[in-house]
């Protein structure tokens, strides 16, 4: 009968062997028992598993170890320890031990205190793991994708998700100090064991979240860890729950951006400003725990004030100024420039710059305080109003022409205004403004100057007297003139009276005979008298009748030479009027 022992433990759980035996066929079971008790004794049993033993001396880096068996063992003193940590053995002293192999070439039991102390932490880590509870440990080393743990003579693995809530960029404060961890998983066949670190913070965060929220007012104060920052606020981790930090909440001035004053990670003080227990949002201020800039602010900035200011934001209807720290005025596009208009304000001011504004309206309720540029220098309509009244002459250059009228640049700054009406006598505005282009320089007449409507008008027909008023001197209304046939139209005749003065005989007022009412009965050249019976100055024009003409001639010749009633007839009276006329 021949016997095969092999200890080969690969992928077999520690304490147990494997038994190669080859028997003659004529061997009894009996036997083979009492052989292999006889060769390897009691003891062999105890291999692959943790003994108590007691030490027999300190051999140099080696200690001498008895287990009870026929030979003792040697552990090297590395594994209880080096340096500061290296515990003080002594003979006599028991320590749990491992039984790696029963003998080796030497003669000796090779046994392992470290093993032995792995093998008491997986049994304790099983237990703990059963029961859900938390293990302590320490990280001690970096590996792909995590860190090591010593969990107490038993190393574990870390993953790098499991380490902290939120991701870590410094871990270093964390390697070296015993902490906490929550066991994920083992697997003794393996030997692989995870932890997690974050799944107790999680769940600390959960029950101070609870405290937290069960006694949480408005009005309170505390401190908490910025945690995100977004283009609208940021999120403050108050120890298990968020509250939002709106950008208008973190001080009292202007702020474009809240990483211009925080940045995550910073510990702030905040103060709850509003808290509602249903879905547990928290609205939190940072300015609210400083004094308000805003009280008291009518006295500090009285309207008409003239102060200095930074301009900290430009809009297109404006740019805000800051008059100290968390107070802003407005100063309107309006207000920015006597002359400049429909400009933007980025063109007459820049971010940063210090200007000086006037206080022209403060509303402290709205927090609004309306503020000037324009008015903390000299008015340009003022000071041409003090050197230029009405009846003026300017000269100047056309700047620009419209469908309204002239624009003539009177100073480097302002311009008057000459309208289509006010450019000549006699011919209509469309036409007369035919005969200008941009960059004629012109003389012209100041009609008028509105400083509140920053407006000039301007005359170039005002420069010469009105032939129309010429004309007129010495005519009224009912005089009888001699006129000149200008011309011929459907609707009558257009002519001249006095000093060219125009004028119109409407068709049915060129005779009292229906059959005589014809224009074309007249020539151009031809002298005719009639009645003014209308001046219009509106259209400067004379409204003419030579039919009313003859009825009042009629009515003299039947004063002066009888009437019909008398047996003159009527060819009788006209004829005598008219030969006296002829021999007057």
């Amino acid at each position: 009968m021949d016997f095969v022992f092999s200890k080969d433990r690969r992928n077999q759980p520690f304490g147990q062997n494997k038994l190669k035996v080859r028997t003659n066929e004529n061997m009894t079971m009996e036997n083979f028992a009492d052989l292999l008790e006889e060769s390897l004794g009691a003891d062999g049993l105890l291999e692959g598993s943790v003994v108590t033993g007691t030490v027999l001396r300190v051999d140099g880096d080696a200690v001498l170890i008895d287990v009870g068996l026929k030979s003792e063992g040697r552990i090297p003193m590395k594994e209880f320890g080096m340096g500061a940590d290296a515990p003080a053995i002594t003979a006599g002293d028991n320590i749990d031990v491992f039984v790696e192999r029963y003998e080796d070439r030497d003669g000796l039991i090779k046994l392992s205190r470290e093993k032995a102390r792995r093998e008491e932490a997986w049994v304790q880590l099983e237990k703990l793991l059963e029961k859900g509870e938390r293990v302590n440990g320490t990280i001690f080393g970096r590996v792909k994708g995590g860190f090591i743990v010593d969990l107490n003579g038993a190393v574990a693995f870390l993953p790098g998700s499991q380490v902290d809530i939120r991701p870590v960029r410094d871990v270093t404060p964390l390697m070296n100090t015993p902490q906490p961890f929550q066991i994920l998983k083992m697997d003794r066949s393996r030997n692989n064991i995870v932890v997690s670190r974050r799944a107790v913070l999680e769940e600390t965060r959960a029950e101070a979240r609870s405290e937290l929220i069960g006694k949480l007012a408005e009005g309170d104060v505390l401190e908490g860890v910025v945690k995100n920052i977004t283009d609208y606020g940021a999120f403050v981790d108050l120890g298990g729950v968020d509250g939002l930090l709106h950008v208008t909440d973190i001080a009292w001035k202007r702020i474009n951006h809240p990483s211009e004053a925080l940045q995550v990670g910073e510990t702030v003080k905040v103060q709850v400003i509003r808290f509602n227990p249903e879905t547990q949002r928290i609205s939190l201020g940072m300015k609210q725990l400083e004094s308000d800039p805003w009280e008291g602010v009518e006295a500090k900035f009285p309207i008409g004030a003239k102060l200095k200011g930074r301009v900290t934001n430009i809009t297109d209807y404006g740019a805000f100024v800051e008059l100290e720290a968390g107070v802003e005025g407005l100063v309107h596009v309006s207000e920015m420039s006597w002359t400049k208009k429909n400009v933007h304000p980025g063109k007459i001011v820049s971010t940063s710059q210090e200007v000086e504004v006037m206080v022209l309206d403060v509303d402290s309720d709205k927090r609004r305080i309306s503020l000037g540029l324009k008015q903390c220098g000299d008015n340009p309509w003022d000071a041409f109003l003090s050197t230029h009244s009405a009846g003026t002459e300017v000269e100047g250059e056309i700047k620009n022409i419209t469908e309204f009228g002239l624009f003539i640049g009177l100073t480097e700054e302002i311009d008057g205004m000459v309208h289509l009406s006010d450019l000549s006598w006699e011919k209509s505005g469309e036409d007369a403004i035919q005969d200008f282009k941009k960059g004629d320089v012109v003389k012209a007449k100041v009609l008028d100057v509105d400083v509140t409507k920053e407006r000039i008008s301007l005359g170039i027909k005002q420069l010469s007297k009105d032939p129309f008023e010429e004309g007129l001197s010495g005519l009224k209304r009912g005089d009888i003139v001699t006129c000149t046939v200008s011309a011929i139209t459907d609707g009558g005749i257009e002519v001249t009276a006095g000093e060219g003065v125009p004028g119109f005989i409407r068709k049915a007022e060129l005779s009292r005979e229906r059959s005589e009412q014809r224009p074309d009965r007249f020539a151009e050249g031809e002298k005719v008298d009639a009645k003014i019976t209308q001046i219009d100055a509106s259209s400067r024009k004379l409204t003419m009748s030579i039919k009313a003409l003859e009825v009042q001639e009629e009515k003299q010749a039947m004063q002066e030479f009888g009437s019909s009633d008398s047996g003159a007839s009527l060819g009788d009276i006209l004829g005598a009027a008219l030969e006296k006329k002829s021999t007057d």
